[in-house]
């Protein structure tokens, strides 16, 4: 095709166009949707999604609810919008609002849909006796923080093989590597304890695994993975800026959205 048959082919072509454009009633609103619309639209398929992953990966068999599962999976979602995360097919869960005999430590594979290890964990001793009720970030007040943390490099230490962690959150949880806040082993987190005790020992504030599985969930965990630390204080919840549910809807939707195939 000739240059000159090309332009005049493209000449009609625009002409065509712009005459039918103007025999055309365009609507404004199907162009200019009501973004709190598509927001909510966005939110709902996104909490619809995390119920469906909810029961993929057998959580309620776990006896993990699916409110907690969701603000994990929401701060896990944010964390890995703005980059903190290296290891992304990884969850670990710690639900203090159990009590410590209870197994509260849940290790998730999102991309498998499985749970890898459920386990019994300590809390700080100054955060309660059975159940964890008082939070602190402060240095030597020998409570748990909440929130959201990555897991850093691994050492050995006072408590033999130990896993450094690292808080995301102001006032809640930054000073975890200042506090030395690190999961370890400790012979008081077994059921051998409980069953002298009526309750888990108690630790400086680090969440405290049981001999046996603190090497395997450590190794499997470490460099850059979520950890999420959940009570039921308000104080923590109306405040985290990660429990953002829109901000994780807008990101798995531009995500989804990347990923088609056109």
């Amino acid at each position: 095709m000739t240059v000159k048959k090309f332009l005049s082919i493209a000449s009609l072509s625009l002409f065509v166009f712009l005459f039918s454009i103007q025999n055309v009633e365009i609507s404004y609103s199907a162009f200019n949707p009501d973004p709190g619309a598509i927001a909510e639209k966005a939110r709902l398929t996104y909490l619809n999604n995390v119920e469906k992953l909810y029961e993929e990966c057998n959580l309620l068999e776990y006896n993990l609810s699916l409110d907690v599962f969701a603000k994990a999976f929401t701060g896990y979602n944010n964390l890995v919008k703005i980059g903190k995360l290296k290891q992304n097919e990884l969850l670990t869960i710690i639900d203090f609002s159990k009590v410590s005999t209870q197994k509260r430590l849940y290790v998730i594979n999102l991309k498998e849909k499985k749970v890898l290890f459920h386990s019994l964990v300590a809390h700080g001793k100054n955060s309660g006796e059975n159940k964890a009720e008082y939070f602190s970030n402060l240095e030597g007040s020998f409570m748990s923080s909440l929130g959201f943390f990555v897991t850093a490099e691994t050492y050995f230490g006072d408590h033999d093989y130990s896993l450094k962690l690292d808080g995301t959150e102001s006032f809640f949880n930054s000073n975890a590597r200042k506090r030395a806040i690190v999961i370890h082993s400790a012979d008081y987190v077994s059921d051998t304890f409980i069953a002298k005790e009526g309750r888990l020992g108690r630790s400086h504030g680090c969440p405290a695994l049981p001999n046996d599985i603190n090497k395997p969930i450590i190794d499997l965990i470490a460099g850059g993975s979520c950890l999420f630390i959940y009570s039921q204080n308000l104080q923590y919840l109306n405040r985290s800026t990660l429990l953002n549910t829109d901000i994780a809807a807008q990101y798995s939707t531009i995500m989804a959205f990347q990923t088609l195939k056109f």
